[in-house]
């Protein structure tokens, strides 16, 4: 472990003023925060870790990770690091990792995949990040996002997720890639209030639930080329959910875990 007294130490300059989502994107890294979602991301993520910055009061707890991370680990004072970073963090724990480069859309849907999450203009960072903990939870095989989503990497969007941005496969995608999906034998599922019942559906062995921002919805290309439509039946006068409670409910059924 690595003491960092002086808050310009180079070393430590992937944590500098981290709230500047931009300047963070720009070096090419991306945040982890919180002790437990810091341990997911080295001992389960694939992506590359490259080190870890403690206050003191977090070394004990995290060392058995820190020391098996095989990564620089860098501790401060809290007052220090309060200084990195440029706000009062007070989780204490934060690990930078290296944005990986774009991959093609099927790279990350394996020849076994069976469940697809495909996301559509969702802009806000806790609605991608918690679409992530419900894909996780219901063992989807990939997330996909279209490029008005806001990034899952950006650290509020890891923290929402717990992680599960960091260990879900997911890629960047046009809704014409949706094409290939179906052509792998892919059901298209595309959630709005104007569908089907989504208890009646047929089930599929494979299946790609499509969400789109609570606004709007879907763009009118993607629904065309969805196999059903289908809608969550809800009391008189409301015809929506959050779209990350819709996605996991829609989960739940079309996983065939009901």
């Amino acid at each position: 472990m690595i003491r960092i007294d002086d808050p310009g130490d180079p070393r430590v300059a992937d944590y500098v003023d981290i709230r500047e989502a931009a300047l963070v994107k720009q070096r090419g890294v991306f945040l982890v925060e919180g002790t437990e979602v810091v341990r997911t991301f080295l001992t389960k993520s694939p992506l590359e870790k490259r080190s870890l910055l403690l206050s003191d009061k977090r070394v004990d707890a995290m060392r058995d990770v820190a020391d098996a991370a095989g990564v620089p680990v860098y501790v401060a004072a809290p007052a220090v690091m309060n200084r990195i970073v440029g706000f009062d963090i007070h989780r204490g724990c934060l690990a930078a990792g290296a944005v990986p480069a774009p991959v093609p859309a099927m790279d990350v849907v394996g020849e076994g995949a069976r469940t697809v999450l495909f996301l559509e203009g969702l802009a806000n960072h806790d609605n991608v990040g918690q679409a992530f903990r419900n894909a996780a939870a219901f063992g989807v095989d990939a997330v996909w996002l279209d490029a008005t989503c806001a990034d899952p990497l950006y650290r509020k969007a890891i923290r929402t997720s717990m992680g599960a941005a960091l260990t879900v496969p997911f890629a960047r995608v046009t809704s014409e890639d949706l094409n290939a999906l179906a052509a792998r034998g892919f059901t298209l599922v595309a959630m709005t209030p104007a569908g089907d019942d989504l208890a009646t559906l047929p089930r599929s062995d494979r299946t790609a639930v499509l969400v789109g921002t609570e606004g709007r919805g879907l763009e009118a290309a993607t629904m065309a080329r969805a196999h059903h439509r289908a809608r969550i039946p809800m009391a008189p006068g409301h015809d929506s959910l959050n779209v990350a409670t819709a996605a996991a409910i829609a989960l739940y059924v079309l996983a065939g875990r009901c």
